[in-house]
């Protein structure tokens, strides 16, 4: 095709008014350019690759003929057009396909390059699951955290309680110094700075809430027959241990 000649009548006759919709250029601009492309493609020559795949597709579409040596002796042998090989007719029909390698790489490449991307997929997946698996094990290690922090913060109220509890207690009796410094709740603008006030306050720090919890309700069911759980004073130690459940928080739920 001839390039346009912008000074022909042809091209000056053109409808370029600023009113002619949008839809309707962009229209005529698809139209040319597929016109342009089909008479490429009608002009390019086809590579030596393109006309050999069109021969040999041509050859393997049509049958063989009388021509071909190998199909005139099994003609001689009985064989016929369309029909399975061997002698009960168990054999194949159609011919085996021919894989031609047009690539310039070497033998089991492919393989290898398949090999190579289902290890690369199964990686992938291994990484996946470790990923999960770790978002699973930080979530379980978050529900232990926060199970931890709300069973210690209930020991720390019930140890206040036992505190409270025993420094009524003792009073009544009128005991006046506590077993331990940390059994009674000391005020908070107490401020003790002899030797043996330090010396206590160092080994209760040693106990963990538990174990400060265990040694206060004990002495409070040994010395005042009181357990904080069932909140009631009983009259004596037969009487606390046939109508007690037991001395922990476990035993009273």
């Amino acid at each position: 095709d001839e390039e346009e000649d912008y000074m022909s009548d042809l091209f000056i006759k053109q409808d370029v008014r600023p009113g002619l919709p949008m839809v309707r250029r962009v229209k005529e601009a698809i139209q040319k350019e597929e016109k342009q492309k089909e008479a490429n493609e009608k002009n390019r020559q086809k590579s030596i690759k393109e006309e050999e795949k069109e021969r040999r597709d041509l050859v393997l579409k049509s049958a063989l003929g009388n021509e071909n040596k190998g199909f005139a002796l099994l003609q001689k042998m009985g064989y016929k057009s369309g029909q399975a090989l061997g002698r009960s007719g168990e054999g194949i029909v159609e011919p085996i396909p021919l894989n031609i390698k047009t690539g310039l790489s070497g033998l089991g490449h492919e393989e290898q390059k398949k090999r190579k991307a289902e290890e690369k997929l199964e990686n992938y997946r291994q990484k996946l699951h470790m990923k999960k698996q770790a978002n699973e094990q930080a979530a379980d290690q978050f529900r232990i955290r926060f199970k931890n922090k709300q069973e210690e913060r209930k020991m720390e109220g019930d140890l206040r309680r036992s505190q409270r509890a025993c420094q009524q207690l003792d009073t009544q009796k009128d005991i006046d110094v506590p077993k331990e410094t940390w059994f009674w709740i000391e005020p908070e603008e107490e401020d003790k700075k002899d030797e043996e006030g330090k010396e206590d306050e160092c080994t209760s720090s040693d106990l963990s809430v538990s174990e400060k919890l265990h040694i206060l309700t004990a002495y409070l069911r040994e010395q005042h027959f009181y357990c904080i759980w069932c909140g009631t004073t009983y009259e004596d130690s037969e009487d606390l241990s046939s109508n007690c459940p037991g001395d922990s928080a476990a035993d009273h739920d």
